[in-house]
């Protein structure tokens, strides 16, 4: 169970759209209400906000000031710009939170990010420091595609299949406390997208099968480009159907169970969109997350993580052409830094994503004013024991080699 401590949003303008019904697939408006038990996602609202009022970014800069020290601004690197600005760090999830676990002396973490990656930071972090999320509402469709009950009921599945002793968890970053809490619970490790191969390879070496959280893709990615694995050693489970949709038979034949989960962003990327961006740039390098599809990386020049997306850029030669396939946020941000080199988006109708995008200027200058005034906002707290079965499968993953 994870607790979390609301108020208010900012008084911000009112749509021509009323509040939801208060039902459990509400669409979360403005950050006015959360399901604290769960990752929201939503679809993807298009173009982005018209740029903010110039006297927010003055009300934001004067309330870093007042408090100082005390508050440690977090920035993912899938931000808007207007936002990104006032971060005291930038990076992916798993740095962002080991940054604000190095900062013991801020009181107040505000996480510019979605809701497991603050989850993340308070675990980490000391009890000392609070974590903020500007939005409550800025979930995670991938994190949303596996619950607690969910893969509990997935376990006895295999369990029931008589696979469960022979079968170690491997969850990705981009999951809720719970679901790392599970992992941890039973003997697995957390990983990153950079170091799922070794995470993948300390499972191995643990137990005959593993059960990889919550997305399929870099799962299959992994196993396949990196440690030799064929599809077929792959099977899909889908919480949605009896069983997973899967027999007792293809669960024993299996060496890598992937949770059919995925992200809105990197999902979309198509085979088409490769081929597309070849014929309109000759010589063009196409360079992917490995969230993307695996036809889609199988076709693609050079895979990696956001970090190594970034450092592959800086590395390039002058003149060279890439297409990128990742969150256009960071994309338009690597193309105005590398004015020297030609940087495109990989597709020509994927957007941002919609949930990192809820984090904007309003709402940090609301999170900020609060903080300064005494007041704590949206306050993202992990309860004890979930926090400790959590950062027992983060501590296995520091400990790889």
């Amino acid at each position: 169970m994870r607790v979390v401590t609301t108020t208010h949003a900012p008084d911000l303008t009112p749509g021509p759209y009323g509040e939801p019904e208060p039902t459990p697939l509400a669409l979360l408006l403005l950050g006015r209400s959360a399901d604290p038990n769960s990752e929201r996602g939503v679809e993807c609202p298009g173009e982005l906000p018209a740029p903010s009022d110039p006297d927010l970014v003055e009300r934001a800069r004067a309330a870093k000031r007042r408090l100082g020290d005390r508050v440690f601004v977090l920035g993912h690197h899938y931000q808007r710009d207007e936002v990104i600005q006032f971060a005291d760090v930038t990076g992916d999830s798993f740095k962002l939170a080991r940054d604000a676990a190095a900062r013991p002396e801020a009181e107040y973490i505000v996480f510019c990010g979605v809701h497991f990656m603050a989850e993340s930071a308070d675990i980490l972090t000391s009890d000392a420091q609070q974590v903020i999320l500007p939005d409550l509402a800025a979930g995670c469709s991938m994190a949303d595609m596996a619950t607690a009950e969910q893969v509990a009921e997935c376990w006895d599945v295999l369990t029931d299949a008589g696979v469960a002793d022979r079968t170690v968890p491997v969850s990705y970053m981009n999951s809720s406390a719970d679901i790392k809490a599970f992992t941890g619970a039973h003997g697995g490790t957390i990983c990153t997208s950079s170091n799922a191969r070794r995470a993948l390879e300390w499972a191995y070496g643990q137990a005959e099968k593993v059960l990889f959280l919550p997305d399929q893709h870099l799962g299959r990615n992994t196993a396949v480009r990196e440690l030799g694995f064929s599809l077929e050693d792959c099977v899909v489970y889908n919480p949605h159907r009896p069983n997973g949709g899967l027999t007792p038979e293809q669960l024993r034949d299996a060496r890598l169970i992937l949770w059919r989960g995925h992200c809105s962003v990197h999902g979309r990327f198509s085979l088409d969109s490769v081929r597309d961006v070849r014929e309109r740039i000759p010589g063009v390098n196409v360079l992917v997350h490995p969230e993307c599809r695996h036809e889609v990386v199988a076709a693609a020049d050079h895979v990696g993580s956001t970090e190594h997306i970034i450092r592959t850029l800086d590395a390039a030669p002058a003149g060279s052409a890439w297409a990128v396939g990742t969150e256009l946020n960071l994309v338009r941000r690597l193309s105005r830094a590398h004015q020297d080199k030609q940087v495109v988006f990989l597709d020509r109708t994927v957007c941002f994503c919609s949930t990192m995008n809820r984090i904007d200027l309003p709402h940090l200058v609301w999170a900020l004013e609060s903080l300064a005034d005494g007041r704590v906002v949206n306050r993202i707290q992990v309860d004890a024991e979930t926090e400790a079965n959590a950062k027992l499968a983060l501590e296995r993953m520091l400990a790889l080699p």
